[in-house]
């Protein structure tokens, strides 16, 4: 047991504490560049794709957008995809993983100027708000 104490890499602890502040601080301005942008989306996440909707703040230039899906409890069910949009403005990726769980989604374009996110369960069978 002590061997195991002093040789194991616990993976919850943090080495770097102000490395870790300064991404922090990072991670809040990228929401409040989202918010100053107004930002605001309806998101639904289909059994087979997903469909992003922009109630305001929609990028000019129709641009592609990552959205990442990051699980609660399980690291390797982390992905990301890459929504497109399509000629009425909807924004649509498909997925292929089983999407059963708590999820926190992050999206943002790939110049990453600004971030939106929500812990969504899922499935759903309704839209929700994703925003800053």
């Amino acid at each position: 047991m002590m061997n195991l104490a002093f040789t194991g890499k616990d993976s919850m602890v943090i080495d770097d504490y102000y490395k870790e502040g300064r991404g922090i601080n990072l991670k809040i301005k990228k929401l409040q560049q989202a918010k100053s942008l107004n930002i605001s989306t309806k998101t639904q996440v289909f059994a087979d794709y997903v469909e992003v909707i922009f109630i305001s703040g929609e990028p000019e230039n129709g641009e592609a957008l990552i959205l990442d899906f990051y699980h609660s409890t399980q690291k390797f069910k982390d992905f990301s995809v890459t929504v497109l949009r399509d000629a009425n403005g909807v924004y649509r990726a498909p997925l292929t993983d089983n999407m059963l769980g708590k999820w926190q989604l992050s999206l943002h374009p790939f110049n990453g100027d600004w971030k939106i996110q929500k812990v969504v369960s899922l499935p759903q069978t309704n839209p929700f708000d994703l925003k800053p």
